[in-house]
């Protein structure tokens, strides 16, 4: 069907979304000059100089890292409203950006951020490129494996279609056979969907496409112009691509998941990042940041380090 009527709207989750085209370059001031959000589409409200040091938790970290004073964080940007870019095409900010800042500043730290892509993240924790990594982590077995979290709020997978698709609610991805997802390359989402691939096959029926992309306005564009009759994503970052765009609606969650900060496995700095995202909620930093981004359904009640996969 036509899309003309959808354009409009669809240019304005675009220029936020496809922000993420540039990370693999490592610098934020690699955007394209469109890559920036939409003006007054991204919250801008300040709920982080305020947060002051706690010296209990800054006492957790090594001592190599309170005589240097500083971390280097990868941050994945391009997915709001876990990150995004401002209009000035530079400026990075999201839940995962203000997280990140407010526990820098409860442990008395500054953060060298340097935006990397998705999928270059954990691996280069790993190899001790970076200290932390940000990007809508899920907590996963298979991750935990090689890398350690400390959560900072609950978010998940979730589907996504266009107004004119038949589908009502995702509960059985048998409910995909023949269909083609639109998804990102190195997600859960990818893996959730290959692993289980087959059951379509076993019940007789054409499996599902899976169609994956290296930025989300890729993944949108593959939905608005037929080319993906579905897409899987996070359940806050559709919820709020959803409301940028006409002609597409939230399907329904799919699956919840724990999201945290991601370190190298055996890092000696989880201990007191949990301390500082606790000592969040504890003065209302936590909840103000929730409130700003909209996603007061992803509280968590107490942030844990590397904590089992809800099933």
């Amino acid at each position: 069907m036509p899309r003309t009527r959808h354009t409009a709207a669809f240019a304005l989750i675009s220029v936020a979304a496809l922000a993420l085209t540039a990370c693999g370059s490592g610098d934020p001031a690699a955007a394209p000059a469109g890559a920036a959000a939409a003006e007054g589409k991204v919250p801008t409200a300040d709920v982080v100089s305020s947060v002051r040091k706690d010296e209990a938790a800054a006492k957790l970290l090594p001592a190599d890292v309170r005589a240097a004073g500083t971390l280097t964080i990868a941050a994945s940007v391009g997915n709001p409203p876990g990150s995004t870019y401002l209009a000035d095409g530079r400026t990075v900010a999201g839940t995962d950006i203000d997280f990140a800042d407010a526990v820098a500043r409860k442990l008395g730290l500054r953060l060298t951020r340097e935006v990397a892509s998705f999928e270059a993240i954990l691996p280069a924790l790993g190899s001790g490129k970076y200290d932390v990594g940000t990007g809508n982590f899920g907590v996963t077995e298979e991750r935990r494996r090689t890398i350690d979290f400390v959560t900072y709020i609950n978010d998940g997978q979730g589907f996504a279609v266009r107004d004119d698709s038949e589908l009502k609610k995702v509960t059985e991805l048998t409910q995909l056979c023949g269909l083609t997802v639109g998804t990102g390359a190195g997600t859960t989402f990818e893996v959730t969907l290959e692993e289980n691939r087959h059951l379509c096959s076993d019940a007789g029926r054409k499996p599902y496409d899976v169609k994956t992309y290296n930025d989300q306005g890729a993944t949108w564009a593959s939905l608005q112009q037929g080319r993906s009759d579905v897409v899987m994503s996070t359940i806050n970052g559709l919820r709020y691509a959803v409301r940028q765009q006409e002609g597409v609606r939230f399907l329904n969650e799919f699956k919840r998941l724990d999201v945290g900060f991601a370190f190298k496995k055996g890092t000696p700095l989880a201990p007191a990042f949990r301390a500082a995202v606790n000592g969040l909620k504890a003065d209302g930093t936590y909840d103000r940041i929730l409130r700003k981004w909209g996603i007061g359904a992803s509280a968590i009640t107490t942030s844990r380090i590397s904590p089992p996969e809800i099933r």
